[in-house]
């Protein structure tokens, strides 16, 4: 899994103090070259990055795209096949975070 570290990469980039700010690669290979499979074009919008942030109130907020609603653009009955895979094992994950 890769990881980028916002604030740091702010800090060091643009001197700016940021609040706490992970990006997460959470591709799957599997589901990817399965979504890849499907459709040429779709590696511009695969679900693959989770965040998580301190939000005001000082509390850690995870957040990841839907697949579903982000493949909904492409009328492919495979792709949906796929997008829901990944959305239940996107809630499983975050869920036990």
């Amino acid at each position: 899994m890769k990881e980028i570290d916002v604030k740091a990469t702010l800090k060091k980039k643009l001197d700016v103090d940021f609040r706490p700010y992970l990006i997460l690669g959470a591709c799957n290979p599997s589901y990817a070259y399965q979504a890849l499979q499907t459709e040429h074009h779709i590696g511009t919008m695969l679900p693959c990055n989770v965040i998580m942030q301190e939000n005001q109130a000082g509390k850690i907020e995870i957040s990841a795209v839907d697949p579903i609603a982000s493949m909904q653009a492409i009328s492919n009955q495979k792709l949906a096949e796929v997008a829901t895979e990944v959305r239940s094992k996107l809630q499983r994950v975050i869920e036990k975070l």
